[in-house]
């Protein structure tokens, strides 16, 4: 990994991103975008992770994300990549996939490249971390994040989109709790829970 990719300070914000390999459109089903929501909703109350904006797209997903003490964000990247690896890889040889074969055979021959991995690998090494330390860096990965879904003409709107919290910047209850950020990006504003 790059040293101007990794956490020095677990508590700043940091934009992250997690690629499925070979860019494999996966999360174009419910199953599996349930998955990833039900793993961050437990990081957010198992593994110390504060969640400031996020989007799910068809092959990755972004986050916004600052941890609470004790807890590392290299910790929650490893325990949640291998747990969402191995429920995803489940959920495709029980669910009626048409492209099962296909995605297991790209899932494996990645595995095969990595002597930790003993059957199948669904995301890309690293995550790719940027400190969002100042505001001008911190609203344009907002901005990123949210217009992900409208640049691939998903939706019109970034609030249209329901794997993201674009919803809840403009006061509508996403799928997930976020830890809100105030429009000068510099304080947290509430947290959104219910």
């Amino acid at each position: 990994m790059s040293h101007q990719y990794r956490v020095r300070n677990n508590q700043e914000i940091h934009f992250i991103t997690f690629t499925v390999v070979d860019w494999v459109d996966i999360f174009i089903r419910p199953v599996y975008k349930q998955i990833i929501t039900d793993s961050l909703k437990y990081c957010q109350e198992n593994k110390g992770v504060n969640l400031h904006a996020w989007c799910l797209m068809t092959n990755h997903i972004h986050l916004l994300i600052s941890m609470r003490e004790p807890f590392y964000m290299p910790d929650f990247v490893r325990d949640f990549k291998k747990f969402t690896n191995k429920k995803i890889i489940a959920a495709i040889e029980d669910e009626n996939e048409s492209r099962r074969d296909w995605m297991l055979y790209r899932f494996r021959f990645h595995a095969k490249f990595n002597p930790r991995i003993q059957d199948y690998k669904v995301w890309l090494d690293g995550y790719h971390a940027i400190e969002c330390s100042d505001n001008k860096i911190l609203s344009q990965k907002m901005d990123y994040i949210h217009e992900n879904p409208v640049k691939a003409e998903i939706v019109s709107l970034p609030e249209e989109y329901l794997h993201s919290s674009a919803r809840d910047y403009v006061g509508i209850k996403g799928i997930l709790n976020i830890v809100l950020l105030d429009h000068d990006f510099g304080n947290l504003v509430k947290s959104i829970t219910m």
